[in-house]
């Protein structure tokens, strides 16, 4: 605390690097800052614990030279607030007693119902009425859903989101467990591995929250109970050598963080993401996008209510004067009027301030749009907020749900990654005002010279082909102006066991071209999409100078619903 404090009381803008020296550094909840936090896409239990609050600093580097920080109980590690400038660096942040277990199963017993499991990290847990209770440092937890993993550390074959809920569970020995009654014993044999968990957020690893120029060098986020790194209302952020990762080949550990690896919520300027390894954790490696806030109420014909919906996403900031706005309407997923607007007032209706907020009165330069009121679905969007994107030389291997998704109308660059055996969708853009209310439409994306190996070993949502192009669109039929435009899939590799390579939905403008497509026979076939090129309610699509491993029976493998004739054209593939 004396450090910051410091740090903060500075009057100098010059560069000031603070070093570590390279050794393990233990953090408590005991003499830790306690904070009240909005944080995007995690649940906003407060206060919260944080081992470093890096609050209004400017031109700091802090260097931890290779060292250990590990944390105690549910902290978040690192928070960034407010600040210009700062880079962190050479540090690896894990967790004495992570919140997540995992069984390794050593015996199976399928006509008594009965498996016998290790589970690791040994101790911290206790039975209670047949159940599994998990003991934090300073909480616990009964986990009922978990992911089956491979005894090579990837996450098992059509087996997503399995539950936790065995009839019985009995310490056979000292972390030896004898579970009865569990769905899974069927399936199961010995050498499996089932991380338990639940969908909880509290805490991610690193919080990054109105910042401008963040720098993050050769970090290693082992776990977090939450995302590894989440960015919100932040300009420009750099990550290069920024890993989620377990702590090599011998880690005994088959898990990292509870959800995201990286996510960047209402950011502007430019994300760069590269030379990173995303591993072992339990949703995407990254996730890019703003929010759409519902129209309550219109008050008069340049002012509007509009709410946060989305349970874990509400509190922070949302836009201000002078930001560029445009309005969705939900359904269909259709911009309404011929105009960008802008914002002229804001200011939060249920809180004194943004903090904690989850409704805004809006009032806007330009006239509404007349049809723009509560008693319909409409979104307001926030144009200024989005970034462009560089995700580039990463890693993304062995995770729940998805690679990486893309939700913004700036320029986006996915290249020279490697994506190996993610369990869904390799590549995903989306844009939901239903469910998620994360905007928006993609106008401007390359996804070049990347390696997509066996992804697609499982269902999650939105995971329709290796790349998915899946907004969501209640009344597609309806929609007459389509969502995503501007993308370019090219000179790919694609490794693959099943069928479908590209599924796209209200796209119009689409290029797949010079990618090469081989199979292998690693799993049997499975997904309900027998298609490897599926479009709903597209147009200007182009497949063309791809290579193919086996001949491709054209008159099967497109499936077009919704769309004018010739809205696809193939030609010269081999």
């Amino acid at each position: 605390m004396k450090l910051i404090k410091h740090l903060q009381s500075r009057e100098s803008d010059s560069k000031l690097t603070v070093t570590f020296p390279k050794g393990r550094y233990d953090f408590y909840e005991d003499g830790a800052f306690t904070r009240e936090y909005y944080i995007s896409n995690h649940d906003q239990d407060n206060p919260k614990k944080v081992g470093f609050a890096l609050e209004g600093l400017k031109n700091i580097v802090l260097d931890g030279q290779g060292s250990d920080f590990i944390f105690h109980g549910r902290m978040i590690p690192f928070a960034l607030l407010n600040n210009t400038n700062v880079t962190l660096k050479n540090v690896h942040i894990d967790f004495e007693i992570p919140a997540l277990r995992q069984l390794k199963i050593t015996a199976v017993n399928k006509e008594a119902d009965e498996v016998i499991a290790e589970i690791y990290p040994p101790g911290n847990y206790r039975i209670d009425n047949n159940k599994l209770v998990v003991e934090g440092e300073s909480y616990e937890f009964t986990p009922y859903v978990c992911m089956p993993f491979r005894a090579d550390k990837r996450l098992a074959y059509n087996r997503a989101d399995v539950g936790f809920n065995p009839t019985e569970i009995t310490e056979k020995a000292p972390n030896t467990l004898s579970i009865k009654g569990w769905e899974q014993t069927k399936h199961t044999s010995p050498g499996e591995h089932f991380v338990l968990r639940s969908y909880h957020r509290p805490t991610p690893g690193i919080f990054v929250s109105e910042c401008t120029d963040t720098k993050f060098k050769n970090v290693n986020v082992h776990y977090a109970e939450g995302m590894g790194l989440i960015a919100q209302m932040s300009e420009n952020i750099t990550l290069d050598g920024f890993s989620v990762r377990l702590r090599g080949d011998d880690d005994k550990r088959f898990f990292t963080t509870q959800a995201d690896a990286t996510h960047f919520s209402g950011c502007k300027g430019i994300i760069r993401s590269q030379n990173g390894l995303y591993e072992g954790m339990a949703d995407d490696a990254i996730n890019v996008h703003g929010t759409y806030l519902k129209v309550t109420k219109r008050v008069d014909d340049h002012t509007l209510q509009g709410r946060y919906m989305h349970s874990q996403s509400w509190g922070f900031k949302w836009g201000e004067p002078g930001d560029k706005i445009q309005f969705v309407e939900s359904k269909k997923m259709e911009l309404v009027g011929t105009h960008i607007n802008e914002i002229k007032q804001i200011k939060a209706i249920d809180k004194p301030t943004n903090f904690g907020a989850k409704e805004f009165e809006i009032v806007f330069a330009n006239e509404l749009p007349v049809q723009v009121t509560a008693t319909g679905d409409y979104g307001i969007e926030n144009l200024s907020w989005t970034p462009e994107v560089i995700f580039s030389d990463n890693i993304v291997r062995n995770n729940r749900a998805r690679g990486s998704l893309f939700s913004t109308p700036k320029k986006v660059i996915c290249e020279n990654n490697l994506f190996d055996h993610t369990h869904g969708t390799a590549i995903l853009l989306c844009g939901d005002c239903n469910g998620w209310f994360e905007t928006g439409a993609c106008k401007d994306v390359m996804i070049r010279n990347n390696r997509f190996v066996n992804a697609l070993t499982a269902n999650y949502q939105f995971t329709n082909a290796v790349i998915s192009i899946y907004p969501e669109i209640p009344n597609l039929e309806d929609q007459q102006k389509l969502f995503h435009s501007g993308i370019v899939i090219e000179n790919n590799t694609f490794d693959m066991f099943d069928q479908p390579i590209l599924y796209a939905k209200s796209t119009d403008g689409l290029i797949f071209r010079d990618n090469t497509i081989q199979y292998n026979t690693e799993f049997e076939p499975f997904h309900w999409n027998k298609h490897p090129f599926f479009f709903e309610k597209v147009n200007n699509i182009l497949i063309s100078n791809n290579h193919f491993g086996k001949e491709m029976d054209w008159d099967h493998a497109v499936r077009t619903e919704l769309s004018a004739p010739n809205s696809v054209v193939i030609k010269d593939n081999n």
